[in-house]
């Protein structure tokens, strides 16, 4: 699979300067199906680590995650619990990011945590990314950096 079969036609637009704006080069593609070594993928998940679903569940089987553990490196993926509530999922974003900010040496690929089986919308969690997306090993989905543009 090449470079260009992980983002979508819009991703791949908006990153090369098309007619809908140029997104930064550290956008997360939207279909990460592996990594180079080095690269973390993060995904939301519940506190009791149950990675059944969604980009927990491929997490879990592509990239290390951990049954039973709900938050933090898992292998090459790093967990976000959404499940809990906003003002839980806020302080977990924080703690990610003071990972992130501590490990320059990975390159962290973030997927919509929040937004798919939590059923937060983008408006609602990529501000709590705020201070992640001022780290150059931190890339962001599309959706979120749309809503930090307009912030």
């Amino acid at each position: 699979m090449g470079k260009s079969d992980l983002y979508t036609e819009e991703e791949s637009c908006r990153t090369t300067g098309g007619d809908t704006g140029a997104l930064p080069a550290r956008t997360s593609p939207s279909f990460i199906n592996e990594l180079a070594p080095g690269e973390v993928f993060v995904f939301g998940s519940n506190a009791q680590g149950m990675h059944g679903g969604g980009a927990a569940l491929t997490a879990y089987l592509k990239f290390g995650a951990v049954w039973g553990n709900g938050e933090g490196l898992q292998g090459q993926s790093y967990a976000i619990p959404t499940m809990e509530g906003l003002d839980s999922t806020r302080q977990a974003v924080g703690r990610f990011t003071t990972f992130a900010r501590d490990h320059s040496e990975l390159k962290f690929l973030v997927t919509a945590v929040g937004c798919g089986i939590a059923g937060y919308r983008l408006e609602e969690i990529a501000p709590m990314f705020c201070d992640a997306a001022r780290l150059d090993n931190v890339y962001l989905p599309a959706g979120f950096w749309k809503v930090l543009r307009r912030m």
